[in-house]
């Protein structure tokens, strides 16, 4: 059983690259400020936040946060294949269950999207491990889950580096995150799905203006689970490196992240450097989000919740909040009344489960 305790405990920010454990994506990772200009001198902090509140408990696995207009959030866990409608008073109503979902390793039901037109549309979009491949599906949900129509098929699977995150980006347009699953030359493969961020049009294809005249918007990515746009529309990833380095990365049309030759900061000719790094025993990045002028990234392997303050598009100092608190977070979404939403992820096989895991938690960003 865990033992929460309420003190925040400092971190050092390191000037080195980014993390994951070699296994696989859920390792960890360390903080260092590492923008492409300049880099901070290393000087992580724990940061006194608002007491979070428990908005909902007793999930498994929870993966995925994505909110509906009313308020009220679709919540998947990756293991049972089930979909859960939350709501901010604590209200949780089965929504469905994805058929086909093969949970396995870290694959199962990963990311949910709602549709930007989902007032017109009730459209819902779910990232899925099958028997065969990882794929992207929609579905209609009005107040029940309609059978879901796959509109991307054939991403690779394997046991881990699935990738798996949602989300529409102020263009309308969906992206998606995928992993290399363990075979480290698919990132710089450009005709294969994995270790990439897609960009697609609702239904699927290849969104206009991509680089590459397919559905890859990025490629050389190890394992992207996390993905954020701030107020300018610039887009941000968390990625999980292996033995060292976890990075944050301003994600920029046709950009080559340079995994498996580079992780962290080894850069080298045609590859983009991370905006930040962390050690793998500090972080472990998986959701992301953006609210008060900084990003936050959900810590599994640190079990903290990163707050990185932004300006300009530059990272600053980042900032620890309730280190070793809730154990292993995994995604994090700003609520509509500015709060964030952040899951624990206690029960997939590498935590230390509660007697109340896994929780949604609210935090508030400001």
């Amino acid at each position: 059983m865990r033992v929460h305790t309420i003190v925040l405990v400092s971190a050092a920010v390191l000037l080195a690259g980014c993390s994951s454990s070699s296994s696989g994506g859920d390792g960890d990772g360390g903080a260092r400020t590492s923008p492409p200009v300049s880099s901070a001198s290393p000087s992580g902090t724990a940061g006194a936040r608002g007491e979070p509140r428990t908005v909902a408990a007793d999930l498994e696995v929870p993966w995925a946060v994505a909110f509906l207009p009313g308020g009220d959030a679709l919540v998947t866990e990756r293991d049972s294949g089930r979909v859960v409608r939350v709501s901010p008073s604590g209200r949780k109503t089965a929504a469905g269950t994805v058929p086909g979902v093969e949970a396995s390793g870290e694959g199962g039901l990963l990311g949910v999207a709602v549709s930007p037109t989902y007032a017109s549309d009730h459209l819902v979009y779910l990232y899925y491990t099958a028997a065969t491949d990882n794929r992207v599906a929609r579905a209609t949900y009005d107040g029940r889950l309609g059978t879901p129509e796959p509109i991307i098929t054939g991403i690779p699977k394997g046991s881990n580096h699935n990738g798996g995150r949602l989300a529409f980006g102020p263009d309308k347009m969906l992206y998606v995150t995928t992993g290399e699953t363990g075979d480290g030359p698919l990132a710089q493969d450009r005709n294969s799905l994995a270790g990439k961020i897609l960009r697609v049009t609702p239904d699927g294809k290849p969104a206009p203006g991509n680089p590459f005249g397919n559905r890859v918007w990025t490629y050389g990515h190890r394992n992207v689970q996390g993905l954020a746009w701030d107020d300018r529309g610039r887009l941000y990833a968390t990625e999980f490196g292996q033995n060292r380095f976890d990075e944050i990365n301003l994600i920029q049309k046709g950009k080559n992240y340079g995994w498996p030759q580079a992780e962290g900061d080894e850069g080298g000719a045609g590859f983009t450097k991370p905006l930040l790094t962390w050690t793998t025993d500090e972080a472990s990045p998986s959701g992301l989000a953006y609210a008060g002028g900084s990003l936050w990234a959900a810590a599994l392997r640190g079990e903290r919740l990163w707050q990185v303050p932004l300006d300009d598009g530059r990272a600053g100092r980042p900032v620890a909040h309730f280190q070793d608190r809730f154990g292993r977070l995994r995604a994090v979404a700003e609520a509509p009344d500015g709060t964030l939403w952040v899951t624990t992820s206690n029960r997939d096989g590498r935590g230390d489960p509660a007697s109340d895991d896994d929780r949604v938690l609210s935090v508030p960003a400001n």
